[in-house]
């Protein structure tokens, strides 16, 4: 068990004793009878998990007053809250595929490459697999096509998971796109003087230099990979 989880599950503990405790008897218990329930023996431990207590809102007390900790937030309506951020964390999203992605040297792009994938392909993902700080609605994904970016742990044939933007900092897997060729490619993006280097991950492969007089498009910067495992063999 982590040292989080375990004060996780002490804090709730903690905080079950007190609504107890005050509605059996109208006040709430000690710092020692609190520590006795926890099976903590240091005062000043138990203290210290009071002071996260109310740092989070849950209860209110005065330090010098003995039985003084006023419960806010039952420990019930806390229990709902942490089922509640369980459940948004596995609640499953439907990301659409758009199509292909190279992962190579820049090609055309065929006019067929999207009707591979009808207009309800998707990647089923469970909320808690994506970075919290991305909104699903952003999101979209990617076949890739080739193994320019095999070091970065991305094979031909996995799906990538792209957040929709058009501007990107050094160093972002990308999904780049140029318009006066109708070339796209995937690769890691970098601003270079007077030239962008778009830099594959696979040491047999070299650099795409482009001048920055041409048009050079971003479409999306990969936030996950999702590997394709190929089945065993019989």
């Amino acid at each position: 068990m982590t040292r989080d989880k375990e004060m996780e599950e002490r804090l709730q503990k903690i905080m079950e004793f007190l609504t107890k405790f005050a509605d059996s008897s109208g006040y709430s218990p000690s710092i020692r009878e609190i520590g006795d329930e926890i099976n903590v023996k240091s005062t000043s431990l138990v203290d210290f998990y009071l002071d996260k207590l109310e740092e989070r809102g849950d209860i209110l007390r005065e330090k010098h007053i003995s039985r003084s900790i006023r419960v806010l937030k039952p420990a019930n309506r806390i229990t709902q809250a942490v089922e509640q951020a369980v459940s948004a964390i596995n609640e499953v999203f439907s990301i659409p595929i758009l199509g292909r992605i190279v992962a190579g040297s820049p090609i055309p792009v065929p006019e067929s490459s999207l009707r591979y994938f009808d207009s309800e392909s998707s990647v089923s993902i469970a909320r808690g697999m994506l970075p919290s700080r991305e909104k699903v609605d952003d999101l979209f994904a990617l076949e890739v096509q080739g193994d320019s970016m095999i070091d970065a742990m991305v094979n031909d044939g996995d799906l990538v998971i792209m957040k929709r933007t058009e501007v990107a900092e050094n160093g972002d897997m990308v999904a780049v796109w140029l318009p006066d060729v109708n070339e796209t490619t995937l690769k890691y993006f970098y601003k270079e003087g007077d030239r962008y280097r778009l830099q594959p991950a696979n040491p047999t492969m070299n650099p795409i230099y482009i001048d920055k007089k041409r048009e050079v498009q971003i479409k999306g910067k990969v936030v996950m990979v999702i590997r394709q495992v190929a089945p065993v063999a019989a």
